[in-house]
C-alpha cells in the first residue's frame, strides 16, 4: 500500500512577468520558448500524478503532439463532462474535488500530486487542500489570457521558501499557510 502522506498537494504553475498562466485563446506555447522538464527535473522527479481540469486537459492534448518530453505520472482530468472516446493514458474523475485529490494522491505512491489548471488549483486552495504554489516566472509579458488565480478566490497567506533561477526562468516556491 503507497503512503499518500508523505507527498505534499502543489499547484504549478508557469506564469509571464504580468501574471497569466494561459494567454488569449488558453494559448500556452509561449511557455515552452522558455521552460522544458530539464529547466527543473528535480520538479518531475519529484511528481507521482497530475491532477488537471478538463479545459487545462483539452489544452494539454493539443499541446501534446510538440511537446511529449514532462512525465507527471498518473494524469487524472476532473470533469463534470467525461469526454466520449477514452484516453488510455488518462482517468476521468466526476467526483468531488476532495475525493478527486485524495484519488491522485493514492496514485502518486508518497510522491507529490501536481495540481494543474486555474480553476481546479482554485477549488482546491479554497477548500484548504494545497500544501505549495510552485511557481515558473518567465520573461514575457502576455498583456491578456488566463490571470494566475480566478477573481473571487480570497486571501490565501504564503510563506516564500525558495527562489531558483535557471536561465531566465526564476522558480518561486511558497508554502500555504493554513
Amino acid at each position: 500500500m503507497t503512503d499518500a502522506s508523505t507527498g505534499k498537494v502543489v499547484v504549478n504553475r508557469a506564469m509571464s512577468l504580468d501574471g497569466f498562466i494561459a494567454g488569449p485563446g488558453h494559448t500556452m506555447d509561449w511557455i515552452f520558448e522558455h521552460l522544458t522538464s530539464a529547466t527543473f527535473p528535480e520538479v518531475m522527479a519529484a511528481t507521482g500524478a497530475m491532477l488537471v481540469g478538463r479545459g487545462t486537459y483539452e489544452v494539454g492534448k493539443r499541446m501534446s503532439e510538440e511537446r511529449t518530453d514532462y512525465d507527471g505520472g498518473a494524469q487524472f482530468v476532473l470533469t463534470h463532462r467525461p469526454p466520449a472516446e477514452p484516453d488510455p493514458g488518462v482517468t476521468f474523475l466526476t467526483c468531488d474535488v476532495e475525493e478527486a485529490v485524495a484519488t491522485a494522491r493514492h496514485a502518486a505512491g508518497g510522491r507529490n500530486l501536481e495540481i494543474l489548471g486555474a480553476d481546479v488549483a482554485a477549488q482546491c486552495l479554497r477548500r484548504g487542500l494545497v500544501d505549495e504554489i510552485l511557481v515558473y516566472v518567465l520573461p514575457v509579458l502576455l498583456g491578456d489570457g488566463v490571470r494566475f488565480t480566478p477573481s473571487g478566490l480570497g486571501r490565501i497567506d504564503l510563506e516564500p521558501f525558495s527562489s531558483i533561477r535557471s536561465g531566465g526562468v526564476t522558480m518561486l516556491r511558497f508554502r500555504v499557510r493554513k
